[in-house]
């Protein structure tokens, strides 16, 4: 037997049928709300000159909590940069996924 399952989304603001979710963050928490497109543009007017203003946070960067001293990490380049270069240098790099150690420390020996 089949079974079909069709999920609606209604609008978190007025209660009608949604169009999107739309995923933001605020005070280091994560929120979702289903909007209609209307609803979508009146939150994104509304939050566009913060987020012109504000700076884009890495997911795995965040910010200490007060009192905390930060924790020094070593930076690495750009995984797209590597790829490009271990290929140009022939050497053997996935696709995607994680690059063996030896590739970046051989972009960082050349470079």
């Amino acid at each position: 037997m089949a079974q079909r399952v069709v999920v609606t989304l209604f609008d978190d603001i007025d209660g009608g049928e949604a169009a999107e979710t739309v995923a933001f963050g605020l005070d280091g928490k994560s929120y979702e709300i289903d909007l209609n497109q209307a609803n979508a543009k009146k939150l994104r007017k509304a939050l566009a000159p913060y987020l012109q203003a504000g700076r884009k946070q890495s997911r795995t960067g965040r910010a200490a909590k007060p009192g905390k001293e930060f924790k020094h990490t070593a930076v690495t380049p750009d995984p797209a940069a590597v790829r490009a270069w271990a290929r140009s240098h022939k050497m053997d790099v996935p696709a995607r996924g994680r690059i063996p150690k030896k590739v970046y420390e051989a972009f960082e020996a050349a470079n």
